[in-house]
């Protein structure tokens, strides 16, 4: 169960995600909304929604502020309809891009994510064309020190798929999707408290870049990630910190 190190790629992710804290609150709201739509604004019934009320929280976001998305999805007040929508393409290196977004107009979305990867050297590409590379699942990352006997006993009994450590020793719990909140409470009540968790799309392989390649696809993912339209970017380019 050991791997290769995702840890420096995981903690520079994360980085540039604390980066961009303004557009945290939008992001989450389009979650609630559309979560509380598709699945009712009964956390105890809706997993989904539930999980996007924790990060809401976590974020600072106030509680009037979540009860009223909620009530916008549910039908108790006016809002705006967003529709989910994912593209695939390849960014610098041939690296493999997921953006998945909410949006109340898909001509401006498409047009507008179909220019970011013109512009800054990738190429847009059809449904299915890297998808194939990624895994739909539950992931929780714990930073290197935390118990590994500990962690996989846990995470293992409670139902996830899988405990990889890497070479820096950071610990990674990978469960089905449907999985990913009982393993997580079940590590948390344990004690073991996930540096990152998340429902992700994550890379089967990763791609190297360095240098002018690394730079140039940093600066295609920075781009991407601040439309205002994307809720997630997903990818399988290792990075080095200073790109």
């Amino acid at each position: 169960m050991a791997g290769h190190s995702k840890w420096a790629n995981i903690q520079h992710r994360k980085g540039r995600q604390d980066e961009k804290r303004g557009k945290i609150w939008t992001r989450l709201t389009r979650e609630i909304i559309v979560s509380a739509r598709q699945g009712g604004g009964d956390v105890n019934m809706n997993p989904r929604l539930r999980l996007a009320i924790e990060k809401a929280k976590a974020a600072n976001m106030p509680a009037d502020n979540i009860k009223r998305n909620v009530d916008k999805a549910t039908g108790n007040l006016d809002g705006v309809t967003y529709e989910e929508i994912r593209y695939e393409g390849y960014g610098i290196g041939g690296a493999a891009v997921i953006v998945d977004t909410m949006t109340d107009n898909r001509v401006r979305t498409v047009a507008e994510v179909r220019h970011a990867f013109s512009k800054y050297g990738g190429n847009l590409g059809t449904d299915g064309s890297v998808s194939f590379q990624f895994k739909h699942c539950g992931q929780l990352v714990f930073a290197p020190g935390a118990s590994e006997d500990k962690v996989m006993e846990v995470a293992l009994e409670a139902g996830a798929e899988d405990v990889i450590t890497d070479e820096a020793g950071a610990i990674e719990v990978l469960t089905a999707p449907g999985d990913f909140e009982a393993v997580k409470n079940a590590l948390e009540a344990a004690g073991l408290k996930a540096e990152m968790a998340e429902v992700t799309m994550r890379a089967d392989s990763d791609i190297e870049l360095s240098g002018d390649d690394a730079a140039r696809m940093q600066k295609l993912l920075d781009v991407i990630e601040d439309l205002d339209d994307v809720q997630a970017v997903y990818h399988n380019a290792s990075l080095p910190e200073e790109a």
